[in-house]
């Protein structure tokens, strides 16, 4: 999943990237839902979900070195034990011997089905599984060919960006509703289910039942402006307060001559920065009695324009106005000195550089207001990934489907966890000063499948990289402090699918704008375009949505 530039918001997703039916679950809102061909529009109200959702009962078998503070993720810096040593989460096998077939993405090689790992986990799950993996960067179009089919296999992975056109209306009638076995307190004969935040199973529900196993997602897990700060400290160069601060730093960093720019595409930092609403389903705000979309915001276009400054002024690597090669090798190799990115790059440039430059540092920038005041920042989705079961599959499949995603959402520190994430000690991995290091046996067979099944609750666990750990949970806190929710936050929400496609254009159509290609007044144009093409009309939509169920911004 590499990327060329600024990640679209598909590609961010995706990396950071980088669980028997009966009738009768909640109800989406009648004035908002429609029928023919199993599709559904709306949400399920607060009040109708708290009937699904399944009992939290968080998990004390192990502690972080970090708590998690205002939405941040718990931390772990301590060394790591000994297999033996570390506690159970899952006193007993759960799985009675079945089989199970799952489809999941995979961004790797897949390894044989055979394989030493696949053996040993489905050993101490007690189910054994087939897995019919697909290429992630391909996988919306063989997902759409399996769920349009008669052969779906027992358990699907879609993550939410291929949630598109046709995939909600599978969901709705191809999978099966696991509210007998997990709502309310159903779900204590699975612990480590019971342990998922119940945020991340409020947006499990899918057309009023609970369907999808979800894998959690940290609330402020939003995207990281980081700088070199090994580089910035031997410069004395002082991080930025102000959009005009940050503008003028840039100016005084960018030497061409020498090969070094200031910073990558800087799009979706200046979102923060500006304080843009998220995308759909979250992208309205009430301003009075009318809702206002992101792109009608003033803020939207100030972001823009600031980021086309940054092009304009030449601060910008000219590799990130051409779109091509790689931001992070440009960034890791000081060609620039600040990008945006997701989460997991804070460790995995820190691990990549460890043996080439020992004096390398990443930080995150506090994000802030773009008049220097506070920053205005979302919640990042509590979800975006789940597995679902094949509506058809009997109930002991079910059972024996629920015990693999028990089994996967154990949280860090436990056996399970250390077996799913690296196999078995002494053949895919040796611990090293408290430092699980895969063999090349381990590399090859120990692949995310058993993951994306469920997820227990996001947390930064590096051991042999603590600084990372405490570095990146401080970033977390600090920035949770300005996190907000915005309106139908954490919801389920089904647009009608004759506006699906209404603002496909925007994001090609912001990174012209950016980089000088288009005016802000061919932006300007496109908005007033969206709204006669339907813009106006989804806002009644969603005006009614949200004053039927009475929500409101947090």
């Amino acid at each position: 999943m590499s990327q060329t530039h600024s990640p679209s918001r598909r590609t961010f997703l995706a990396s950071t990237a980088v669980a028997a039916a009966v009738v009768g679950g909640a109800p989406l809102l009648s004035g908002c839902s429609s029928g023919g061909e199993g599709r559904t529009e709306g949400t399920t109200t607060k009040k109708d979900a708290e009937k699904l959702l399944p009992a939290y009962v968080a998990s004390r078998v192990v502690e972080p070195d970090i708590p998690g503070e205002n939405g941040s993720r718990p931390g772990f810096t301590d060394k790591a034990e000994p297999y033996e040593k570390l506690p159970a989460s899952v006193p007993e096998k759960m799985g009675k011997g079945g089989r199970v077939t799952i489809m999941s993405p995979l961004w790797g090689t897949p390894p044989k089905k055979d394989c030493a790992y696949y053996r040993a986990v489905d050993e101490a799950i007690g189910v054994r599984v087939d897995w019919r993996t697909q290429d992630g960067n391909t996988y919306g179009e063989k997902l759409g060919a399996v769920l349009a089919s008669s052969g779906i296999p027992d358990m699907v992975v879609i993550p939410g960006w291929e949630m598109q056109g046709k995939i909600h209306s599978a969901i709705d009638s191809r999978f099966a509703d696991l509210g007998p076995h997990l709502s309310g307190e159903k779900v204590e004969k699975y612990p480590n289910l019971a342990a998922i935040p119940t945020a991340a199973w409020r947006m499990s529900i899918f057309g009023g039942e609970l369907k999808g196993l979800p894998l959690p997602s940290g609330a402020v897990d939003i995207v990281i402006p980081y700088y070199r700060q090994d580089v910035f400290e031997d410069k004395g160069w002082e991080v930025p307060t102000s959009a005009q601060e940050f503008m003028d730093l840039a100016k005084e960093i960018t030497a061409p001559r020498a090969k070094v720019w200031a910073c990558e595409d800087m799009k979706w930092t200046a979102f923060n920065v500006f304080g843009v609403l998220p995308d759909k389903p979250y992208c309205w705000e009430r301003q009075g009695d009318k809702l206002v979309h992101r792109i009608e915001k003033d803020d939207y276009l100030e972001a823009l324009e600031w980021t086309r400054k940054l092009y304009a002024a030449g601060v910008v690597h000219p590799d990130a106005m051409a779109v091509r090669g790689d931001a992070g090798t440009r960034f890791t190799a000081g060609q620039s000195m600040i990008t945006n990115d997701g989460n997991a790059k804070w460790y995995g440039w820190t691990f990549e550089q460890s043996g080439r430059n020992p004096d390398f540092r990443v930080q995150g920038m506090d994000i802030f207001g773009h008049d220097g005041g506070d920053p205005r920042l979302y919640f990042a989705n509590p979800a975006g990934i789940w597995a679902f079961v094949n509506k058809k599959a009997s109930r002991e499949t079910v059972e024996e489907c629920l015990a693999i995603a028990d089994y996967a959402a154990a949280p860090y520190g436990t056996k399970e966890n250390r077996l799913i994430r690296y196999g078995v000690e002494g053949t895919h991995y040796t611990l090293k000063d408290g430092v699980p290091t895969k063999t090349e046996q381990g590399v090859t067979e120990v692949q995310d499948t058993y993951f994306f099944t469920a997820g227990a609750e996001a947390v930064a666990a590096f051991p042999d990289h603590p600084r990372v750990v405490e570095d990146w949970c401080g970033w977390q806190r600090r920035m949770g402090a300005f996190m907000r929710k915005p309106l139908l936050y954490g919801m389920q929400v089904r647009e009608p699918n004759r506006w699906a496609n209404l603002g496909d254009q925007f994001e090609d159509l912001e990174d012209d704008v950016v980089r000088g290609r288009k005016k802000i007044s061919d932006m300007q144009r496109a908005i007033e375009e969206w709204r006669k093409a339907g813009g106006d009309e989804l806002r009644d939509w969603y005006k009614k949505l949200i004053d039927e169920i009475g929500e409101s911004a947090a």
